[in-house]
Order: C-alpha cells, then sequence, then structure tokens
C-alpha cells in the first residue's frame, strides 16, 4: 500500500462527490408529488458508504487509459446508488425483511407509510435508468453507454440482485446447502457491487485483460461484502450499524456463519478478500484505491 494514500480521506472526498450529485437529483416543490419526493430524499440522503459508486469510480480511475474526465462514470455512479437505496426500502418493508431501523433512523415506511416506500422505491429504480441514458455532455459513445445499460440491468434484475432476494425469501428458514448459499449472496449482493467495478472499466474502455481482472476483482469483494455482513449482524455494535443485531438468525436467515459456522465464514471473507487484491495486481499503481477497499471490507464495522 502507498504510504501518502488515506483510504479515510478518499473515502470522504468519494462520498462528498456522490452525495453533491445524489442532492441536485430529487425535486423539492411543492407539487401533489412533493411528499413522494420526501421518501425519496429521506432514504436516499441517509448517510450510506456510497461503497458501489466509489467502486465504479475507483475502477474507471485504475483502468481509464483515455483522456476521459471522471464526469463520464458519475451519473452511472450515481444511479447504482439509486438502485441500491430502491433496494433497502423494499427490503425493509413488512412483506421482506419487515425492519424498522435503517441507518440508525426509522426505515423509509415507518416514516411514510408502505405506499410512499414502494413508490420511492419505484421512483428510485426508474431514475437510475434516466440517469445511465441521458447526458448533458456527451462522454462516451452510445455504444458503451448501452451495454453500461445492459450491465446494470442484468445486475440488478432477474439475472441478479432481485432472483437473489427471491431465493433468500423462498429459502428462509429452511435447511439449504452451500450451493444454495452462494446462490443467494452472489446474487442478492455480489451482483450489483461486481457491475459496479465492471461498469467503472467499461466506461474507462479499459483492455480485455483489465476487464477480467476488474470482473474477478468484483466477484471475490462482492461475496466478501455479504460475508461481512453475516458476521456483523452477529458480532457487530448496533449503534455504530445503525440497526438492530441478530435479525439473521431470528428469522432463519440462509447465512455464511448459520452454514459454515462463524470462524469458516471470518476464514473466507478474508481469502476472498486477498484474492481480490491479487486479481487486480496487473492494474499497478492506478488500483492502490481499489486495494485499499478490499481491506476495508474485510474489517469494515457497518
Amino acid at each position: 500500500m502507498n504510504d501518502h494514500f488515506s483510504l479515510k480521506s478518499y473515502l470522504e472526498a468519494r462520498q462528498h462527490l456522490i452525495n453533491t450529485h445524489l442532492a441536485q437529483l430529487i425535486p423539492q416543490d411543492s407539487s401533489p408529488a412533493a411528499h413522494l419526493f420526501k421518501a425519496i430524499r429521506y432514504s436516499l440522503m441517509a448517510g450510506g458508504k456510497r461503497i458501489r459508486p466509489i467502486l465504479t469510480l475507483a475502477a474507471f480511475e485504475a483502468s481509464n487509459s483515455t483522456d476521459l474526465p471522471l464526469e463520464a462514470a458519475i451519473p452511472f455512479a450515481c444511479a447504482l446508488e439509486c438502485i441500491h437505496t430502491y433496494s433497502l426500502i423494499h427490503d425493509d418493508l413488512p412483506a421482506m425483511d419487515d425492519d424498522d431501523l435503517r441507518r440508525g433512523m426509522p426505515t423509509c415506511h415507518k416514516v411514510f407509510g408502505e405506499a410512499l416506500a414502494i413508490l420511492a422505491g419505484d421512483g428510485l429504480l426508474t431514475l437510475a435508468f434516466e440517469l445511465c441514458s441521458f447526458h448533458e455532455k456527451t462522454y462516451i459513445a452510445p455504444e458503451t453507454q448501452l451495454k453500461a445499460i445492459n450491465l446494470i440491468a442484468q445486475a440488478a434484475g432477474i439475472r441478479g440482485m432481485v432472483a437473489g432476494q427471491a431465493a433468500d425469501i423462498q429459502l428462509e428458514g429452511k435447511d439449504i446447502s452451500p450451493q444454495e448459499l452462494d446462490y443467494i449472496h452472489t446474487h442478492k449482493t455480489g451482483a450489483l457491487l461486481k457491475a459496479s467495478v465492471v461498469l467503472g472499466g467499461l466506461i474507462a474502455h479499459a483492455d480485455a485483460s483489465a476487464m477480467q481482472a476488474l470482473a474477478d476483482y468484483g466477484s471475490h469483494i462482492g461475496l466478501a461484502f455479504q460475508i461481512r455482513d453475516d458476521i456483523l449482524d452477529i458480532e457487530g455494535d448496533e449503534k455504530t450499524m445503525g440497526k438492530t443485531r441478530g435479525s439473521d438468525e431470528r428469522k432463519k436467515k440462509a447465512t455464511y456463519p448459520a452454514v459454515h459456522t462463524l470462524e469458516i465464514a471470518k476464514y473466507k471473507m478474508q481469502e476472498l478478500c486477498k484474492q481480490a487484491i491479487e486479481d487486480i495486481a496487473i492494474l499497478g499503481h492506478g488500483a492502490i484505491p481499489l486495494k485499499a477497499i478490499a481491506e476495508y471490507i474485510a474489517k469494515r464495522d457497518r
């Protein structure tokens, strides 16, 4: 790791950049839909880690061999955060995980009611594709734009996150195989995280070897991230996490500690993060932020 690189400073700067752009997306008006916009803004600006858009920007910078400015990747990065926030709003609903707290605050449906929470999620998902399909300034070719939209759609939809959510619900409370657990984790959480990384390379016109490195890295950190979530649900500090600990066990969720034991879960997570760092060695100095993020994922506390 570069002695002069500060992950804390890097994350704070990138979070500020993403938050600045996200804050401009939602209307603040007195129209009949004003309460919907308030519900969207409540969840979107609730202080998330912004790890998905940050991964997109980091991958873009690590593999950018052209003169494209960072602004080329920002609409796509913000789109990923919109999709992630929509998934959290819907995941917290009574019909799903029925959670009262998210990021230390009452969940969207607790504040605005179930109907508006559902519509807020719907609005964020649709907004994501509005962001991806429209640019005031044309930085990338239409062909690249179309590939990026397709990548995000696959990761978020029935081949990715939605499929993982469905499997998670259907297998809740059942004895499942390690293969079924991996399916849930790699789809529910891993698919969008992997897409975040690959997306950055795609927009940067990375070559085939760099794209493969980013895809491998994304696969490994995607699974590691969810395993870390499983571990935090057992050992994490509720105040730091901003949500109640032990909910996975109470709901009989399929988790790595439940299927493999806590010790094996910790070992697997560490190995995945080490592998992710090895994956991007070919990217050289530009991959320092990605390496630091992999290390962060293995020890994050929220």
